[in-house]
């Protein structure tokens, strides 16, 4: 389907190549380099799809193109700017775009969002509340891979559509579920995480819907579950991959009825949240594994966000680290900044705990590093040491996720670890010697309070302090106490 298009850009390049390549596509194009060109053509005819950048010599084409569908709804707008935020993309929806396109696009990817705009007519999405975006998304990156991630958080913040958002451990899921409940119209209202990994399965219903006084040993009152805690709100259910297939059935037909019960409760209680739901695994495997309900990843797989991990948007290394570096000294930490070979030696690195650790890194060298320009041999040196230690973990996510991302990093960076016989006692030993370290510490170094402490007996401890080369020092108490 061909129509006619009016493109503003200040650049007469893109005009010219993207106005060639719509012709060859069959539409009839006319060109515009400002906003005052862009009003003479409007007012001269008003074109079946207008496509215009942002950042224009004589104002902001987003200002102007919330002037345009105000005064003609049924026009269509393509948005593209330079400007690849997270905010821009909102704010192009917000203003009634029909869609949003980072710079640098695909002439092919325009020429089908014309057509779309063309054949399906005007967008109108819901309107989101009246605050200014500013640039305030914890979510940064301007990489290709991010961009598309936020085109489709714009499109769902209005709405309350189901989000299932995958992605490796560290990338920033979380991030993600809260910032399509901030910018949305229930942003109001609270903003409620689980995460399935770190509940005991027999209470994960309990959790979910609350339960009442007597429903089980314990229950010495009425407690509400997170569905009413985030009501009118967003309840986000992190790694929903370890979810049990019993509670699986339950959220099931939450989902399908709209109502719960508390756990030993029979009344009704209506479910006024939205679903925003994460994993790490790859669900269509469980469900093929029969690990996981078919329905209910149909249920929760309404919209689809896969989160890149940090090798894939390298370009994006620079910016977080730097974001990571101003964060930590507004917490009061010591203010530093990066040498260029210092952010060689990060785009570089593999990053096998994402984000996340990255961000703990760049803190460790605030915090620790007596330099204010960090160089490249000083991040060799801190990344080696890091690589001596389990992947910082969240804490719901507790230690069997730092001892997974321990176990990916050395599948990266020492895989024939793997197969030389020697990975159980390294792993033991490194999960076991800060714990007796610690159990040591309070306890004064006396070993004979530290073992009772550890449940294990004296001569046990002992073995194990000669075989991991723990020295408690001539001068510590070990016996009587």
């Amino acid at each position: 389907m061909t129509g006619s298009v009016l493109v503003v850009d200040d650049d007469s390049a893109i005009r010219t190549v993207v106005a060639a390549a719509l012709r060859r596509a069959g539409h009839a194009v006319t060109t515009a380099a400002s906003l005052a060109e862009l009003r003479r053509a409007i007012g001269a005819a008003l074109p079946d799809v207008l496509v215009t950048d942002v950042v224009l010599p004589d104002g902001n084409g987003l200002d102007e193109v919330a002037r345009l569908t105000a005064e003609h709804p049924a026009l269509p707008v393509i948005v593209f700017s330079a400007q690849n935020t997270l905010a821009t993309a909102v704010r192009a929806t917000e203003v009634g775009a029909f869609d949003y396109l980072p710079k640098p696009f695909d002439l092919d990817v325009l020429g089908q969002a014309v057509r779309s705009a063309i054949a399906r007519g005007r967008h109108l999405p819901a309107e989101l509340p009246g605050d200014e975006l500013g640039g305030g998304s914890s979510l940064i990156g301007r990489s290709p891979a991010m961009q598309e991630v936020y085109r489709v958080i714009a499109r769902v913040v209005s709405n309350d559509l189901t989000v299932l958002i995958s992605g490796e451990s560290g990338t920033g899921k979380e991030l993600v579920a809260k910032a399509i409940h901030d910018l949305g119209p229930r942003r109001r209202a609270p903003f409620v995480a689980l995460n399935m990994a770190a509940i005991p399965r027999e209470l994960i219903e309990a959790e979910l819907f609350g339960h009442e006084r007597g429903a089980f040993t314990g229950a010495q009152a009425r407690v509400a579950g997170k569905f009413e805690q985030a009501a009118g709100g967003t309840l986000f259910l992190d790694e929903i991959g370890d979810m049990p297939m019993d509670a699986q059935t339950r959220l099931l037909r939450v989902l399908q009825q709209g109502e719960f019960t508390t756990v030993g409760g029979a009344r009704a209680i209506k479910a006024d949240v939205r679903i925003v739901a994460a994993t790490n695994k790859d669900l269509a495997a469980l469900v093929q594994a029969g690990q996981f309900r078919e329905d209910l990843f149909y249920r929760l797989n309404v919209v689809p966000i896969a989160l890149p991990s940090l090798r894939e948007r390298r370009d994006d290394v620079p910016l977080l680290a730097r974001h990571f570096l101003d964060r930590a000294a507004e917490d009061g930490l010591p203010r530093k900044s990066l040498a260029v070979d210092a952010v060689a030696v990060l785009e570089g690195y593999d990053w096998p705990g994402n984000v996340r650790q990255l961000e703990n890194l760049m803190r460790r060298i605030a915090a620790l590093s007596r330099d204010e320009v960090i160089d490249g041999d000083a991040l060799r040196r801190a990344l080696g040491e890091a690589s001596a230690m389990p992947v910082q973990a969240t804490r719901d996510e507790g230690i069997e996720a730092a001892v997974r991302a321990r176990l990916e990093r050395i599948a990266i960076e020492e895989p024939r670890t793997l197969d030389d016989g020697t990975l159980y006692d390294r792993i033991i030993g490194e999960v076991e010697r800060p714990l007796i370290e610690a159990m040591l510490g309070r306890h004064g170094g006396n070993q004979l309070r530290a073992a009772r402490a550890l449940g294990i007996n004296r001569n046990t401890l002992r073995k194990r302090l000669d075989t991991l080369g723990i020295d408690v020092g001539p001068n510590r108490p070990d016996g009587a106490e």
